[in-house]
């Protein structure tokens, strides 16, 4: 349960004359407002609204870089990240550069749990085996100050591919295309590894073009447009921002995928969890594919979903994507063992309801690494505070990953715990809001008290509170099939450009629990009756006292079932009588 009830906040910014000119329904007006769309033109997403490459700092190195390996037939070896930006990533520029001709390029993604993230100097030693030429970050590399020079004293040339935050120091790369690097103009500051690797090979197909690369009887000119569905991929499941660039390449993705034109394995991902491709939406790829992607770099080796995504065959894929699917049930269930431990060590805290606590710190030695950050997520929803849970990954050492609240920087907390304790943290890194460490078993206290003392300080001593952002109510009127539809079309919706979501009163007309754990509404209000579905309900507390009114926060989704389409709500929260009975 949260430590204090969530405030609805209702989202009420003014209509632009030139939005309110819109042939848009009103409610679809006041949802675009509310997400800073002034103009009906900024709804336009089509390919050639793109920001140029030519305003990514390092991106005509890149593609000389690049073009003379291609034409010199040199060995590249790219090195991704283990998670789904880092996999479509990988599996994009392989495939892209082997269509230009490269003969040589291969991949290699570090295993998680032997070498940690980014281009280390073990990694480098490993890479140097197959005896490239040049390595290609990608989703990684602009903190690889170490595995970079490592590269280069053994005659490597490195490419780093970003888009994370530098450090005070950049490694010494031949070239760095990022757009968050110093003296960058790119103005999309948000795209993603996926993204930075597309507008690459953009570039270097560009300047092959210019040397007369596919004339005569070279390779033909790849078409960039089939990797969009990738960087709709990478994009959406690395959750971030839905900038007005990043929308233009999700939607032209996700275009893609519904009309048949994905490659097999992402064909492959949406069949085996039962879902239509032709259906599909930014959500989907955020809830859907992206888990089963990442289950193989949480749980194994994240060459099998690279594989999926470079498989050319539906029967190849279709092989990967089973495997990764049982992957993903195996994440699921540790996930919930993991879930329920940590539910029974919150219930055996006993707070202090006048001085309740500024930060959750959780240890279990059972715990799977490769899973912490997604129970460090479902505890913080539960309690909105932020969270870091531990896993022992042997010798004495705990591996922490942390999620934090809006208005905490988490890195800046550890930092702050640093500088007050050296030699307690081992290693930290991350951002905002999520961040990750290493510390001796031993220190755990110590750091559970370090972190309150140094969170409560940068949140003022004033306990965090819990706000559910609003885009106000709906009418009877709007309660139907059509809005669902619009809404559903009228994305994509994602970080930043938050899916709709709408609050109201709502009477209780029946009521069931199905899949043991998620609960089937029959609601009311204004003379309209709708169907609804809260997923992951206490079902123990709301048999024991069912309601018969709600407020819900809820989405106006469509339910298509066998062959029917049909309004139905998706209840994210609901509270009775004042009191909270969230279904997170």
């Amino acid at each position: 349960m949260p430590l204090n009830e969530p405030l609805i906040r209702r989202r009420e910014a003014a209509i632009s004359a030139e939005l309110q000119a819109a042939a848009l329904p009103e409610a679809l007006k006041r949802i675009y407002a509310n997400r800073g769309i002034t103009h009906p033109a900024e709804l336009s997403l089509t390919l050639d609204q793109l920001h140029p490459p030519q305003q990514l700092k390092g991106i005509a190195e890149a593609a000389e870089l690049l073009a003379d390996a291609v034409e010199g037939d040199g060995r590249v070896l790219v090195v991704g990240d283990f998670d789904a930006d880092g996999a479509t990533s990988s599996a994009m520029a392989v495939s892209v550069l082997r269509q230009i001709g490269l003969r040589e390029v291969a991949y290699l993604v570090p295993n998680r749990f032997e070498f940690g993230y980014g281009l280390t100097p073990e990694i480098v030693e490993l890479a140097a085996a197959q005896m490239p030429d040049l390595i290609v970050t990608v989703d990684n590399g602009i903190s690889s100050v170490e595995g970079v020079a490592a590269a280069q004293a053994m005659g490597i040339s490195v490419l780093v591919t970003d888009h994370h935050l530098p450090g005070e120091q950049l490694p010494s790369a031949e070239v760095i295309v990022n757009p968050n690097q110093p003296d960058c103009a790119f103005p999309s500051k948000a795209l993603a590894g996926v993204g930075v690797m597309f507008y690459v090979l953009s570039a270097l197909r560009a300047e092959l073009r210019r040397r007369g690369w596919f004339d005569g009887e070279g390779p033909p000119e790849p078409n960039l447009g089939d990797a969009l569905d990738l960087v709709a991929l990478g994009t959406v499941a690395d959750v971030v921002p839905l900038d007005r660039n990043n929308r233009i390449l999700v939607a032209a993705g996700l275009a893609r995928i519904r009309s048949g034109r994905a490659r097999p394995g992402i064909e492959a991902l949406f069949e085996v969890a039962g879902k239509d491709h032709r259906q599909a939406t930014a959500s989907d790829l955020g809830f859907i594919v992206g888990p089963r992607l990442n289950a193989a770099g949480r749980l194994d080796d994240m060459s099998i979903g690279i594989e999926c995504l470079l498989a050319e065959s539906s029967m190849e894929a279709r092989e990967c994507a089973d495997k990764l699917h049982r992957l993903n049930r195996e994440r699921r269930d540790i996930e919930q063992s993991m879930e329920q431990d940590a539910l029974e060590q919150l219930a055996s805290l006993e707070f202090d309801s006048s001085a309740p606590p500024f930060a959750m710190v959780l240890f279990e030695p059972s715990w799977h690494q490769g899973v912490i950050g997604i129970l460090a997520s479902r505890v913080r929803e539960r309690v909105h505070r932020p969270t870091v849970i531990f896993a022992d990954v042997g010798e004495d050492m705990l591996k922490g990953s942390g999620r934090s609240i809006a208005g905490l920087h988490l890195r800046d907390a550890l930092d702050l715990v640093a500088t007050r304790y050296p030699g307690l943290l081992c290693k930290f890194g991350g951002h905002a809001m999520a961040a990750g460490l290493t510390l001796a078993k031993d220190d755990l206290q110590r750091f559970t008290q370090a972190l309150e003392v140094a969170v409560a300080e940068m949140l003022n001593h004033v306990p965090p509170q819990a706000i559910e952002d609003s885009d106000g109510a709906l009418s009877a009127g709007d309660l139907g099939l059509s809005l669902a539809e619009l809404l559903s079309a009228g994305g994509p919706w994602g970080q930043h450009f938050p899916e709709p979501t709408f609050d109201g009163l709502f009477d209780v007309r029946q009521q069931r629990i199905v899949g043991e754990k998620h609960l089937k509404l029959t609601l009311a209000a204004q003379g309209v009756e709708i169907d609804a579905i809260a997923f992951n309900v206490d079902v123990v507390d709301w048999q024991a006292s069912p309601a018969k009114q709600i407020h819900a926060l809820y989405r106006l989704d469509v339910n298509e079932y066998r062959g029917e389409r049909n309004p139905q709500l998706i209840i994210q929260s609901f509270w009775l009588s004042g009191a909270n009975a969230s279904a997170d």
